[in-house]
């Protein structure tokens, strides 16, 4: 026989294969990359998408400072200006925050680059994340750079900070989500005008912005109490001179439910792949 001394046991191979990266329960990285993506958009266009909309609701303030606000009476006990900055800043954090999110989801299309946020491991729930969180920054910066722009000119004080809070991040959500859903439908860009012209911007023009709605006759005033961005201005106004017209705890719960409506259908959406993958 044969001894066998010296033989060593054969290595067992090792496979050249790349192992796929475990991403967890969340995938915290693609979360945050797709969220720094969308914050980076709109702020290579500084100009546009954020000085473009302060310049715009100056022009507004000092309009309405100059041929109203000189003679009009006081509103809810404030002088007409301080009452009308808070719905300016208001109008200024829903037109971005719904432009942002409708307009990156319309890019993507038109150009066919949906491919760079559908590829990747990120579940529906993390491209809902990422698109209304920069959707609700760039709302916001508008508001803040609008409300600081204002206060050059207007005294404005917070009375109360935790429906400045609430109510702007309220609105910046919902118009982010709507702005979601209406990117996913919309096919152009004609699509995305139709719906700032025919509801976003009505809604906002005549939810009280520039008017007291307990001046309005009936029955447009019971029509503007059902109008969800009534509550939000209403309450973010509260928030800056302590007098609202409508009652807080019914539109905080009614924002609520709103968001989580659209934050489930916006889910939804993605998740089936409507109009993106089709």
């Amino acid at each position: 026989m044969t001894d066998k001394v010296g033989l060593t046991p054969q290595s067992t191979p090792v496979s050249s294969s790349p192992r796929p990266r475990a991403v967890g329960v969340v995938n915290w990285l693609g979360l945050w990359t797709l969220y720094k993506k969308e914050v980076r958009r709109f702020l290579k266009v500084s100009f546009q998408t954020l000085l473009a909309p302060v310049a715009t609701t100056l022009l507004y303030m000092i309009v309405f400072s100059l041929a109203i606000g000189v003679n009009r009476e006081a509103v809810e006990g404030v002088p007409f200006t301080t009452f009308l900055a808070p719905g300016l800043v208001m109008m200024g954090i829903l037109n971005n925050a719904f432009a942002n999110s409708s307009s990156s989801l319309i890019v993507a299309k038109v150009q066919g680059n949906t491919v760079d946020f559908l590829m990747p491991p990120l579940s529906p729930a993390e491209l809902a994340a990422a698109f209304i969180g920069g959707a609700m920054t760039r709302g916001i910066l508008v508001g803040i750079a609008t409300a600081i722009a204002i206060a050059l000119f207007v005294e404005i004080s917070v009375a109360h900070l935790w429906a400045v809070l609430y109510f702007s991040l309220s609105a910046a959500a919902m118009m982010a989500m709507i702005g979601l859903i209406a990117g996913l439908w919309a096919e152009k860009f004609d699509h995305l005008a139709v719906i700032t012209n025919f509801i976003i911007m009505p809604l906002a023009f005549l939810s009280g912005t520039f008017y007291s709605v307990d001046a309005l006759p009936e029955p447009f005033r019971t029509i503007s109490h059902i109008n969800p961005v009534f509550f939000m201005i209403d309450g973010f106004r509260y928030g800056f001179i302590s007098t609202h017209d409508s009652h807080l705890l019914i539109g905080v719960i009614a924002i609520a439910a709103i968001n989580a409506g659209l934050l489930i259908q916006g889910y939804l959406l993605l998740r089936s792949g409507w109009r993106l993958k089709s």
